[in-house]
């Protein structure tokens, strides 16, 4: 019969001492042995995973490819679109069909309520506040927040303030008399079609080339460029079916 011993007591008389066990350093004890899954270099080249940006579909590039916006990130984050509420309202729902939140500032509620009661299937998901009246969102990486500012071609400071998790899309219908202090200071802005006039002011702003100031006064409805200071790229946006049902199609003027 062989007896336990625990730290500090002696061994019972005629006991057995069995050999400690065998332990690995920082490993714990041994499991049981499997073999290895290995690839062989050749292998590598059947594997195919379908893996691209982080972020919301906003539309396709010129090569028919997905379009990607990553509109949450762990610090503040700002939009500026020069165009249409419709393509602002596309950005929206399509950041809800993700899970975040969206709350609207605007001047126009009537523009957004028929949105934002769909959006949410009776949850509110989507909110719409007056000018002034947007309080506090309490973003989190759990609880991300698109707040949209649709407040006209010279919106006021927004009292709200920044967070992380927590990106702000100002749209402007055309350029105003602030509109360079809003677009020096954005990560991110779109352009959709815009008067010559215009497009020198976001060409200065934004660096474009010869080929964007040429393309700006004559896009169609559905194209916005999207530029940040080292890129600038052309995206087309169609609408879902669903999306159709509730905005209609693509438009530049509301």
């Amino acid at each position: 019969m062989a007896y336990q011993t625990y730290p500090g007591q002696a061994p019972q008389p005629g006991a057995e001492q069995r050999p400690p066990a065998r332990v690995h350093a920082g490993y714990g004890l041994r499991g049981p042995r499997r073999e290895k899954h290995l690839l062989t270099p050749e292998d590598l080249g059947a594997l195919a995973f379908p893996v691209g940006d982080d972020g919301v579909v906003i539309g396709q590039d010129q090569h028919s490819q997905p379009a990607v916006i990553g509109l949450f990130r762990p610090s503040p984050y700002e939009i500026v679109l020069v165009g249409g509420v419709w393509t602002a309202q596309i950005i929206a729902l399509r950041a809800a069909a993700t899970g975040a939140r969206v709350a609207v500032e605007t001047g126009r509620p009537q523009l957004w309520a028929p949105m934002a009661q769909a959006a949410g299937a009776g949850h509110p998901c989507v909110t719409v506040h007056q000018m002034g009246r947007l309080g506090a969102q309490g973003a989190s990486v759990a609880s991300p927040v698109l707040v949209v500012r649709d407040l006209g071609a010279r919106p006021a400071r927004s009292r709200l303030s920044a967070a992380p998790w927590q990106t702000t899309l100002t749209v402007l219908p055309y350029l105003g008399p602030n509109a360079s202090r809003l677009l020096n200071a954005a990560d991110l802005v779109g352009v959709q079609r815009i008067s010559p006039q215009e497009t020198e002011v976001i060409a200065r702003v934004l660096s474009l080339g010869e080929q964007s100031v040429e393309a700006l006064p004559t896009l169609p409805d559905n194209i916005t460029l999207w530029a940040t200071r080292m890129r600038q790229q052309f995206i087309m946006t169609n609408p879902g079916d669903a999306e159709a049902q509730v905005l209609g199609g693509p438009r530049r003027m509301d």
